[in-house]
C-alpha cells in the first residue's frame, strides 16, 4: 500500500508545482490560461511546439522556469512509475483494494485540480509568497499590450509645423481617436510620465504613445491648421464607429453563449 500512498503524494505534489509555475509565469506578463497550458506541458514532458512556446523560450525568467518544470517532470514521472509497479508486483496482498486505494485517490486529486475554489485560494496565496520572497519583475511588456500586432509603441516627435504644436492634451483629445499618451519628453531632457490634460505640448517634445499603427500613421502625416482639426474630427468619428462596431459583435458573441 505504501508505493500507491507515495503515487498519489508525487501526483499531488506535482499539481501544487503546476499551480506555482503558472502564477509565476503569469508574473511574467503570460496570460493565465497560456501559463497553465506551458506549465502542463513542460511539467509532462509533452512538448509543444507553439507561437507561445517561443514566447516562453526567448523569455530569460520562463525559460528558467520552463527548464524547472522539465527537471522535475522527469523525476516525478520515474518515481511514480516505480512506484505503481512495486504496488502491483509485490505479492504480499490481493490486487482489489490496491486498485480501489488508487482509483479512490486518482479521483480525489482529480477533483481537487478541478476546483475553481481551490485554485483561487491556492493561486492568490502562490502569488503572495511569489511576490514577498522572489523578484519576477521581467514582464513580457510586447505581449501584454498585443504588440507586433496592431497596436505599438512608438516615440513621436511634435515639429513647430505640427497640429499638436503648443496645444494642450485636453484640447487635442488623442484619445478620442484611440492615441494615448504614455509619457512626455521634453526637450530639455525632463520627462513626464501619465501628463495630465492641462499638460501643454512644446515644439521639441517627443510623445511615447500606444495606439494602432492607422492612427499613429494618421497623426503623424496631420498639419496644422483648420485642415488638421477635421482631420481630428474625422479620426474621432471614426473611432467611434469602431466603437460601437466592436461593441455590437461582443453582444452577439454573449448572447450566442448564453444560448
Amino acid at each position: 500500500m505504501t508505493p500507491i500512498i507515495m503515487l498519489l503524494l508525487v501526483a499531488l505534489i506535482s499539481i501544487v508545482i503546476t499551480r506555482v509555475a503558472t502564477v509565476a509565469l503569469t508574473h511574467t506578463g503570460l496570460s493565465r490560461q497560456a501559463a497553465r497550458f506551458q506549465s502542463r506541458s513542460a511539467l509532462s514532458g509533452a512538448g509543444f511546439t507553439t507561437a507561445e512556446s517561443e514566447n516562453v523560450v526567448n523569455h530569460p525568467v520562463r525559460r528558467r522556469i520552463i527548464m524547472l518544470l522539465m527537471l522535475l517532470g522527469n523525476a516525478g514521472l520515474v518515481t511514480a512509475v516505480s512506484s505503481l509497479i512495486l504496488s502491483f508486483v509485490d505479492q504480499g496482498g490481493s490486487v482489489a483494494p490496491k486498485v480501489t486505494v488508487l482509483a479512490a485517490g486518482l479521483v480525489g486529486l482529480w477533483f481537487l485540480a478541478g476546483s475553481d475554489w481551490v485554485d483561487r485560494h491556492l493561486s492568490r496565496l502562490i502569488g503572495r509568497l511569489l511576490d514577498r520572497y522572489t523578484e519576477l519583475e521581467a514582464k513580457d511588456y510586447a505581449g501584454l499590450m498585443h504588440l507586433g500586432g496592431d497596436y505599438h509603441v512608438a516615440e513621436f516627435p511634435v515639429e513647430a509645423d505640427h497640429w499638436l504644436a503648443d496645444k494642450k492634451l485636453d484640447v487635442v483629445r488623442l484619445r478620442d481617436e484611440g492615441v494615448v499618451v504614455l509619457g512626455i519628453a521634453r526637450g530639455n531632457g525632463h520627462y513626464m510620465g501619465i501628463p495630465r490634460g492641462g499638460t501643454k505640448l512644446r515644439t521639441g517634445d517627443t510623445l511615447v504613445v500606444y495606439a494602432e499603427r492607422q492612427a499613429l500613421e494618421k497623426l503623424d502625416a496631420r498639419g496644422s491648421g483648420s485642415s488638421g482639426d477635421a482631420e481630428h474630427e474625422e479620426a474621432v468619428t471614426a473611432k467611434r464607429r469602431r466603437a460601437r462596431e466592436e461593441r455590437a459583435e461582443d453582444a452577439a458573441a454573449a448572447g450566442g453563449e448564453d444560448r
